[in-house]
């Protein structure tokens, strides 16, 4: 090592710096920082292992989030009690989910969709919304009547509620009642109403008894309600509830009548499937019915359904001279004796008194007077006669049947049987004016359906192993078509960077080994060192630093003489 020191050196020129721009900003300050920091040779050597080492973590990051199934809500709308609970249960089964932050839903894997349901539904959650005993309970003391007619009316909607919840295809229900305050007035006296809101499962529909039954069940809980003032809606804004109308009885009808020609239809694919295959004929019926209402009464009055009810009569008779009461004129005449009684037999053979007086009577001259009262009962028929609504007037069947392919036609024979079954499936009548066609033909090919690259990717989609390799591919194209360009690029402009500041220093050490020759040259007692020789770049200049290290220093030349030559000789054996 050299003991030259600072005042034994020339003095060198000063580098001067340019002085920083008055419109710097403190963030020009820490890029230059940061870049004199990663010009380090230190730094140059690692930033390929850290390049590395972030480019791995992207593609975790990556893999992570496109591999991961796609989420699928699990229930939405749920008060924050409820949605605590869920979470709750989800958690401790390991299930993992997450919540919406625009709805609020709870949302689980697709992998895990039915298993969460399962789960859920086996510890009854989520437990439904608030009953109305609670709503009553929880009534303040002091409310006034206004407050406490709304409470109860709410408890009650809530009531209503839960109650059709029970229904199977009911998802969840809200109820609406319109109930006013009754009046002293009896003009200004209204009559309540009702609006029911039914979110139904899915691919699930309610009967219209499902519905007559809630509407039923409405109007009986409300006092003075009627069933015709409820209204029932579902989720998609369709009313399920109809009055009665034109609407409601032209919609029983058409279904009526759907519900006979899918009769009849299946009736005859029954019959012909096992004799000509499933795919080897169609079918249609066309029912024409009759829904006209006709009642008649009649009102008939036997004429052998009489009989004597009561009667009741008076016979009297006035003969001349008789016992009776004295009267007329005194006189001759009237003192005559009352002739001889007469005895009349009957029929039968017996003797009537009254009859044989009556006879003696009328034949002395006397006077028979009669006045009877009879009354009969008669017979009263009424029939009543009601046509069936709904008659079947009119079957129209067309039937066609394919051909064979590549064998001969059906025969006329073989059309007539097949014709005959299916007139004796749907009980054709020919004096109704039924029609049955049926016709074989060669049928059109069915053209497959292309799967549209939509549906394609939709279903691999829906595989993990799709998912997962996906996004290892993506991975893969980010590390190595975006991530090792960029570091190739980056390490290159570093090392360029460190060339041009090694080339830089070197510069300047040859500046300074120059300065440090001439003044050795000059001065014969300036003290000259290894590195000194070594910065030199000049060979002149070092073979005048030689000489004068070895003139100040010849037992130390010597030595370093000695140690190259012994490294030359050892370089020389082992190339040998």
């Amino acid at each position: 090592m050299s003991d030259t020191t600072a005042n034994d050196l020339a003095p060198m020129p000063a580098r001067t710096l340019a002085p920083a721009p008055a419109g710097g900003t403190p963030l020009r300050g820490v890029v230059q920082g940061a870049r004199n920091l990663l010009s380090q040779p230190a730094v140059v050597k690692s930033l390929p292992l850290l390049g590395f080492i972030a480019l791995a973590g992207l593609a975790a990051i990556i893999w992570v989030a496109l591999s991961a199934p796609p989420s699928r809500t699990l229930f939405s709308g749920l008060p924050d009690e409820e949605k605590a609970a869920v979470v709750e249960a989800l958690n401790t089964a390991g299930i993992a989910n997450g919540i919406d932050n625009g709805t609020g839903a709870v949302t689980v894997g697709e992998d895990d969709y039915h298993r969460a349901r399962m789960l859920l539904a086996s510890q009854s959650l989520p437990r439904g919304g608030q009953q109305g005993s609670e709503v009553i309970s929880n009534m303040p003391l002091g409310a006034s009547r206004a407050v406490e007619t709304e409470r109860i009316r709410s408890a009650r909607e809530l009531d209503l509620a839960r109650t059709i919840e029970g229904i199977d295809v009911v998802q969840s229900a809200r109820v609406h009642l319109a109930v006013e305050q009754p009046s002293v007035f009896v003009r200004e006296q209204r009559q309540p109403g009702a609006s029911v809101m039914l979110t139904l499962a899915p691919g699930r529909t309610l009967s219209d008894a499902q519905v007559q039954a809630i509407v039923h069940l409405v109007g009986s809980s409300v006092p003075g309600l009627s069933p015709d003032d409820v209204s029932v809606v579902d989720q998609n804004g369709r009313l399920l509830s109809r009055r009665g109308g034109e609407s409601a009885v032209a919609e029983r009808q058409l279904a009526t009548q759907t519900a006979i020609e899918d009769r009849y239809r299946q009736a005859i694919v029954t019959m012909l499937t096992p004799i000509v295959g499933a795919d080897n004929f169609t079918t249609e019926v066309h029912a024409e019915m009759d829904f006209s209402e006709v009642q008649s009464t009649r009102e008939g009055f036997p004429e052998n359904a009489r009989a004597l009810a009561s009667e009741e009569g008076q016979l009297s008779t006035d003969a001349a001279g008789g016992a009776g009461a004295p009267g007329g004129v005194p006189g001759a005449l009237s003192n005559e004796p009352p002739p001889a009684t007469q005895v009349a037999a009957a029929p039968g053979g017996a003797v009537t008194p009254a009859a044989a007086e009556a006879e003696g009577a009328t034949a002395a001259g006397g006077r028979r007077t009669e006045n009877y009262q009879r009354n009969f009962a008669v017979g009263r028929e009424v029939s009543v006669t009601r046509q069936q609504s709904g008659v079947v007037k009119r079957i129209t069947v067309a039937v066609a049947l394919r051909n064979p392919e590549g064998a001969r036609p059906r025969s006329q024979q073989e059309l007539q049987q097949l014709e005959a079954l299916v007139k004796g499936a749907v009980g054709f009548d020919q004096n109704r004016g039924d029609v049955v066609a049926l016709s074989a033909r060669a049928f059109a090919s069915a053209e497959e359906t292309p799967v549209t690259w939509t549906e394609t990717a939709e279903g691999l989609w829906a595989s993990p192993l799709a998912r997962n390799l996906t996004a290892i591919l993506i991975a893969l194209i980010v590390v190595f078509g975006l991530g090792r360009p960029m570091m190739k690029k980056a390490t290159t402009a570093l090392a360029q960077r460190a060339e041009t500041s090694r080339a830089a220093r070197s510069q300047v050490g040859g500046e300074i080994a120059s300065v440090l020759a001439d003044r050795a040259r000059s001065d014969l007692e300036m003290k000259v060192s290894l590195e000194m020789i070594e910065a030199t770049r000049d060979y002149e200049q070092r073979a005048a630093l030689i000489r004068s290290f070895v003139r100040q220093d010849p037992a130390r030349a010597a030595l370093v003489v000695r140690d190259l030559i012994r490294a030359d000789a050892k370089d020389g054996a082992q190339n040998g």
